[in-house]
């Protein structure tokens, strides 16, 4: 099954690449490496403001994680139309770097993560998605932001 099929099949359409919001580029590759810049939470186009451990729970941090997936995807696969390839070139997801907004006693990052981590893992199948991770708690994010991950892919 392509990428694209599982994408359809779990009822994602992947948005445009966002522009910057400050100085930066969405993506630089490197030889076959892809890196993402970091992408904020997004909800109804704006974004999900809220920090672990005192107005979100785990799992609406978890949701909110998928959500900067599926924007993540978007990025991705303007990455590998830009190196002339699709989704279905990704060789692996390399690695997944996610910071939390969260209080000094929240200890979950890591399960919040899990909602990006799992739904790569869905479109890619265990062999490309399956991917090196850390997650850390931090005291705010950009425009108070509850989750931004940042993501490194290999193109085949």
């Amino acid at each position: 099954m392509s990428v694209y099929d599982r994408l359809q099949s779990l009822g994602i359409t992947l948005p445009p690449v966002a522009t910057p919001a400050a100085a930066y580029v969405p993506f630089v590759r490197s030889g076959s490496l892809v890196f993402l810049s970091g992408h904020i939470a997004k909800r109804d186009g704006q974004p999900w403001v809220g920090q672990l451990g005192l107005t979100m729970t785990t799992a609406e941090g978890q949701a909110a994680a998928r959500a900067v997936a599926v924007d993540l995807l978007g990025t991705l696969q303007a990455a590998c139309r830009d190196a002339g390839t699709s989704l279905d070139g990704v060789r692996r997801i390399v690695k997944v770097l996610s910071l939390v907004n969260s209080t000094p006693s929240y200890t979950e990052q890591h399960l919040v993560t899990n909602g990006c981590s799992e739904l790569l893992v869905q479109v890619f199948g265990p062999a490309v998605g399956a991917h090196a991770r850390s997650a850390f708690g931090v005291a705010q994010l950009p425009l108070g932001a509850c989750v931004e991950i940042e993501l490194i892919a290999e193109l085949g």
